[in-house]
């Protein structure tokens, strides 16, 4: 068996011929607009606001440049689900570079609430972007508690057992 000797300078320069490789892969490959783009609107959702008062819980989700009827808003006693869809203008251009930076594509926004909800006496507003929704609280349920009293069980046992 021959020794090898270490050489950690030309080790670094391989790694770095890699990674130069790899992102001449994700800057100049065929595929290279379609990743980014599905990568940023897989990460994007519409920011939310939640607020509550005495009685109702309020909801606002800005959703920039979507319609009403392109939005799905669904509640339920605990959550409130936001699904929607940005939609691309189709616009080419023949000479030169064109640079987008606005995202398309689906997006989903899930919120948990607080405290349970009365999902069927939701109000709703959309203007100007803003989605806000008043959630009315929903009365705490009160619950009997019973006390289970161990103490015949055991008599109860010791009897039979005799």
């Amino acid at each position: 068996m021959s020794l090898m000797r270490w050489q950690p300078l030309k080790e670094l320069d391989t790694l770095r011929h890699q990674m130069n490789h790899l992102f001449d892969e994700l800057m100049h490959g065929d595929h290279e607009l379609d990743q980014f783009s599905e990568l940023e609107n897989a990460l994007w959702g519409p920011a939310i606001e939640l607020k509550e008062t005495d009685t109702d819980l309020v909801l606002k989700a800005v959703v920039p440049g979507i319609e009403a009827k392109e939005l799905d808003v669904q509640v339920s006693e605990n959550a409130v689900s936001i699904t929607g869809e940005h939609r691309e203008e189709k616009r080419t251009e023949e000479k030169g570079y064109f640079r987008s930076e606005l995202q398309y594509g689906q997006f989903q926004r899930t919120v948990p609430l607080p405290v349970s909800v009365k999902h069927d006496q939701v109000h709703s507003e959309f203007k100007d972007g803003v989605l806000t929704l008043t959630l009315p609280k929903a009365e705490p349920s009160h619950q009997n508690v019973t006390k289970v009293d161990l103490t015949t069980q055991e008599k109860a046992q010791e009897s039979v057992a005799q």
